[in-house]
């Protein structure tokens, strides 16, 4: 009788909780957050201002460096001011087209930054295995038609997802979801309908993203080792691996919350406790723009050599003005 009174709603809001039997320590959590977020805003601005300015970051290996700076800008500042302001000022309420947006940004965004990922992978195999074609076989327009077909691929992908959510049956408003953002799992789990579609597809859309990607990372690392192997110079090896350094970091960087978050939600998620797994969810949408412009500005010499270039002439600049 109470399964044939419940009524169909499409809710107004959501509650995002936050994190779950942490409640007390929002505050505490959320200067972490806060700080790894300026750090990503400063960071990533700071290399999309330098790639666009310089002349001497004109070059393939910078035009996929910020598009994956502006990925992460994307991909972060799409949850992480609302996560604060949950910790913060405690409102947790999302409207549900907000909600919807949200996911939709988290989702695409997560999916594009594995695709940046990849295309970086191939820029260092044709850099390293064929270095007198670099320059013809990575134009300008390829660079450009690469990272389109990557955002397009993502946004192909996620708009069927946030149309099944959109559309699944919700029985009353309001509804409490233990989470900062809007996962889209999360949001499926608080429906009254049957959510095997959304699970199945969104198991096939990382199986088929983060595997084809992955995939693809793995054979033009295989082919630069072989490559880099056979080079008879050790300061011609060392050259090489050290322009991968950065890219390798990135890769663990971003990967390796993402692995822990898909099988921890799927064969851990009754051993791990929810508070850890939306944690880890966060720094897998915070690590990543938080760290990729450190290692890059520390690891790429043409970067570190323009931020002191910068710096060195505003010093001139005061002391001449003094």
């Amino acid at each position: 009788m109470l399964l044939l009174n419940q009524t169909e709603v499409t809710p107004t809001s959501f509650i995002l909780n936050g994190i779950p039997g942490l409640e007390d320590m929002h505050i505490w959590i959320s200067f972490p957050f806060c700080s790894m977020y300026v750090v990503a805003v400063v960071g990533n601005c700071g290399l999309l201002y330098l790639i666009f300015f310089e002349d001497t970051l004109h070059r393939s290996m910078y035009y996929f460096l910020a598009m994956l700076s502006l990925t992460d800008l994307v991909m972060c500042s799409a949850s992480i001011p609302k996560t604060l302001c949950i910790f913060w000022f405690y409102l947790k309420e999302i409207n549900f087209t907000d909600c919807l947006v949200q996911m939709f940004f988290i989702h695409t965004f997560t999916a594009m930054e594995s695709g940046v990922l990849m295309l970086m992978a191939l820029d260092r195999y044709v850099a390293i295995c064929y270095p007198l074609h670099y320059s013809t076989i990575l134009t300008n327009p390829v660079i450009a038609k690469a990272g389109l077909a990557t955002f397009l691929r993502a946004v192909v992908l996620i708009i069927p997802l946030i149309f099944i959510t959109k559309h699944l049956p919700f029985c009353r408003s309001n509804i409490l979801i233990h989470h900062t953002y809007c996962d889209q799992l999360s949001v499926a789990k608080v429906s009254c309908g049957n959510i095997k579609v959304n699970i199945v597809y969104g198991l096939m859309i990382a199986l088929f993203i983060g595997g084809f990607d992955i995939l693809c990372i793995t054979v033009s690392y295989t082919m630069i080792l072989r490559a880099v192997v056979s080079l008879s110079s050790a300061d011609a090896r060392q050259k090489a691996f050290s322009t991968c350094t950065a890219h390798i970091c990135a890769i663990v960087f971003s990967y390796s919350p993402a692995f822990f978050c898909f099988f921890s939600h799927r064969f851990g998620g009754h051993i791990i406790p929810p508070s850890c797994l939306i944690i880890v969810a966060n720094l897998y949408l915070l690590l990543p723009p938080t760290m990729n412009p450190v290692v890059y500005g520390v690891k790429t010499k043409q970067i570190r050599d323009c931020v002191i270039r910068i710096f060195s002439c505003s010093k001139d600049v005061k002391s001449h003005s003094i």
